[in-house]
């Protein structure tokens, strides 16, 4: 009975809760920092790609929803700074599940997510995203490929810079390295209650040691002397006799 006058007391609290409604699609609440939604395939700040074509994201995929083919740069046609590009790139949404997986497989950050959530559509063809749609837009200072590197001689030079932060990077990255920063903060945290809760118990344990110790120097002491006025006694009732 009290099980379900409990039950009972949950729903009734929220039955009173005021809902909060979004009047969507004329209103639209911004997605989290780190929300999985749509893909994008980023650029240098010179407008070269950073897709390399290497297919590791495809092979991550568990929904088997990306296809990549690769193509070889040439001088006269470069698209991005290492050997190969990503000459074809489709992502189906009819099997995608925006698990992130392929994300983190890119060793260019080639591929980031975004937060646009509205992929709905009544024709399943238009749900198969190309390279042209995924593409980042071009920004100022971004030339449209082909063309050759500008930030560096070879593709080590970009990705020295990259990882220097010395270069720009496409929307998607701040969010996801601000979500990184923050669980990197987190366990921080975490690493420093764990160290302080450490120290404690070693407080503790130290104070234990201490007041045992006393206590068997004390005991000791103790007999010790009892042990000697004995021994006094004994002599005197010796020496009277």
């Amino acid at each position: 009975m009290l099980d379900s006058l409990k039950g009972f007391g949950v729903t009734f609290h929220e039955m009173f809760r005021k809902v909060d409604t979004v009047q969507y699609p004329e209103g639209k609440r911004p997605p989290a920092p780190r929300f999985h939604g749509r893909h994008q395939l980023n650029r240098w700040p010179d407008g070269l790609e950073k897709c390399i074509g290497c297919e590791l994201c495809a092979w991550a995929c568990p929904a088997d929803a990306i296809y990549v083919e690769g193509a070889d740069n040439t001088e006269d046609g470069r698209y991005s700074p290492g050997e190969r590009y990503g000459h074809v790139y489709q992502i189906n949404y009819l099997r995608c599940i925006l698990c992130g997986l392929c994300v983190e497989a890119c060793p260019t950050r080639a591929l980031t997510m975004t937060g646009e959530y509205e992929l709905a559509d009544d024709n399943r063809e238009t749900l198969i995203w190309t390279k042209e749609q995924l593409l980042a837009p071009l920004e100022q200072g971004m030339e449209a490929p082909p063309h050759p590197m500008r930030l560096g001689s070879d593709e080590k030079d970009y990705y020295d810079l990259g990882s220097a932060g010395v270069v720009g990077r496409a929307t998607g990255d701040a969010a996801d390295d601000a979500g990184h920063a923050a669980d990197h903060t987190g366990r921080a945290a975490d690493d420093t209650g764990h160290a302080a809760d450490d120290a404690a118990s070693s407080r503790r344990d130290s104070g234990a040691s201490q007041e045992s110790g006393q206590g068997k120097e004390s005991g000791q002491g103790k007999q010790s002397g009892q042990g000697k006025q004995s021994g006094r006694g004994s002599m005197q009732r010796e020496g009277a006799t």
